[in-house]
């Protein structure tokens, strides 16, 4: 059996060497988008495209690759048999308590257990145990005979951790470069897209980086059973019914969304035929709840925007590219609250723009620098945000309560800004989407409405009214439903939008139909 194993080992890097050629034969073709969810302009799509012209990964033009799931024993297992390319029919069938000799993962499984790349625990192999990274590594490196002497530069790494080894062994051969002080974060999930990356630079050594790589993150996002539902565009519009959107409203049902193209091309009559259509809109990272689903349209609750019908937050319909399914929790982390205008995420390289999105937009994060925070994004992985653009808290609940001074210059801001019914973005705000998104940056989530954010806060009688209060405006006189809201600045006027055929603006509260229908105010502050 000794004899057996060294002949299979020898056999083993024969074919490392065989592939290291193959593969450097081929590193000049191009590289075709392989999944979904991995751009083919971007590092990792090279490094599955070397991996799956091995065979070593599957192609799979409309699956997903899921490079920031966990990756599990048995897929470690796969990735390193396929990419050698051992015959799986020539191994002696072992003996596990959870795995069947009929399994078709046995296979793999066999191979690398006769490869002594991997063994199983108390007769158990634990093909869906998530592997840490330190563990990842300890089987990677050995299993290609990794080898080699240099300072470790990982400050959380010391010479006797049980991975130094390996981790000095993928260091020495440039597998990876470290940035300075860096951590390895060796009892955090390996990834897939990570364990790839190694995986292919392994292989094809013109993979390996020249130069200090951007760090691995010790991330505060925990994987759970549970779905949560996230908005994946910069603004969605919630519909009162699904299909109702016409030609002309494509640019905002798309994926990515062109928010600015879609409200320029609107004529007035056009805009018009929004109100009681659409009712509100939800930004990039709102959580919302899945309802329903009828066709490509799905009915679903923004949860942060109150409403006293629905516990589940406002509800609305909305195209099923506009929301992204995740089995991430971000609880324990900092947020950051986009403070500007508009601002544009960026690939990790710093320059490569993703996606512009809103003012008042939330985002998780995971790290930062000195110039950017490292924000999860619902479906694409880590992204770039300058901190000139967000201010970070370590919690909603920690964000410092504004003064009246502070919410007022804010919604000035948005002065000569183009009405939009329904609006909660820095695209275009209806009356109360202006108050709405200005108070949540600043940590006070008010109800959505103008009727229900007559209902909440602090009733104010009018001659007690200070700047920072919100005003209503009602039916019969004052008396019947609230339909307008502004935000009283002082000397008897306010700051609202009026209508789809207005602008943000600042007029008196006391003339006209303002004073005639003028039903009370509340206090946020």
């Amino acid at each position: 059996m000794e004899r057996r194993n060294m002949n299979i080992i020898r056999k083993v890097l024969i074919q490392f060497g065989v592939i290291c050629l193959l593969v450097a034969a081929a590193a000049n073709t191009g590289y075709a988008q392989i999944f979904t969810d991995v751009k083919s302009d971007s590092k990792l799509n090279e490094e599955l495209t070397v991996l799956n012209n091995l065979g070593g990964v599957i192609q799979s033009p409309n699956g997903t690759f899921r490079a920031d799931d966990p990756i599990t024993r048995y897929e470690v297992a796969e990735f390193i048999v396929r990419t050698l390319q051992i015959d799986l029919e020539m191994s002696a069938i072992p003996t596990y308590l959870d795995i069947p000799a009929e399994d078709p993962r046995m296979p793999v499984i066999a191979t690398i257990t006769e490869l002594g790349m991997m063994t199983g625990y108390e007769g158990k192999f634990n093909p869906d145990a998530k592997l840490t990274r330190a563990q990842a590594v300890k089987i990677l490196a050995p299993a290609f005979q990794l080898s080699g002497q240099t300072t470790i530069p990982y400050s959380d790494i010391t010479k006797n951790h049980s991975a130094a080894t390996a981790i000095e062994a993928l260091v020495a051969n440039k597998i990876v470069f470290p940035a300075k002080n860096e951590k390895f974060n060796p009892s955090d999930m390996m990834t897939r897209g990570n364990f790839i990356s190694y995986l292919a630079r392994i292989v094809e050594p013109s993979l390996r980086p020249t130069e200090p790589e951007q760090p691995v993150f010790q991330s505060c996002v925990k994987e759970e059973a549970k779905k949560r539902y996230v908005v994946d565009v910069a603004v969605t519009n919630l519909w009162n019914k699904p299909n109702q959107a016409r030609a002309v409203d494509y640019p905002s049902t798309k994926n990515p969304v062109e928010m600015q193209k879609w409200i320029s091309s609107l004529s007035l009559s056009q805009k018009k035929w929004l109100v009681g259509r659409t009712d509100t809109q939800a930004l990039y990272g709102d959580e919302v709840t899945l309802l329903e689903t009828k066709g490509k349209w799905q009915r679903i609750a923004a949860k942060d925007q109150y409403v006293p019908y629905l516990k589940a937050g406002y509800p609305g319909w909305v195209p099923q590219s506009h929301v992204v399914a995740t089995n991430k929790n971000y609880d324990d982390c900092a947020i950051a609250i986009v403070t500007v205008d508009k601002t544009n995420l960026l690939e990790k390289d710093a320059k490569t723009k993703y996606l512009q999105i809103s003012y008042a937009t939330i985002l998780p994060v995971i790290d930062e620098t000195a110039k950017y925070y490292y924000v999860e994004t619902p479906g694409d992985g880590v992204k770039l945000l300058k901190k000139s653009a967000a201010k970070s808290h370590t919690s909603y609940s920690e964000v410092p309560k504004p003064t009246a001074t502070t919410i007022i210059n804010e919604a000035k801001r948005y002065l000569d800004l183009p009405y939009l019914w329904a609006g909660t973005s820095s695209w275009g705000y209806d009356c109360s989407g202006i108050l709405y998104a200005v108070f949540r940056t600043h940590g006070i989530m008010i109800p959505r409405d103008s009727f229900y954010q007559a209902t909440g806060g602090k009733a104010i009688a009018k001659k007690n009214l200070k700047a920072g209060d919100l005003v209503f405006f009602a039916y019969n006189g004052g008396k019947g439903k609230v339909y307008h809201v502004g935000l009283y600045i002082g000397d008897g006027k306010m700051l609202h939008a009026p209508h789809y055929a207005s602008k943000v603006k600042i007029e008196s509260m006391n003339n006209g139909v303002y004073k005639k229908n003028y039903s009370g105010a509340r206090r946020y502050l």
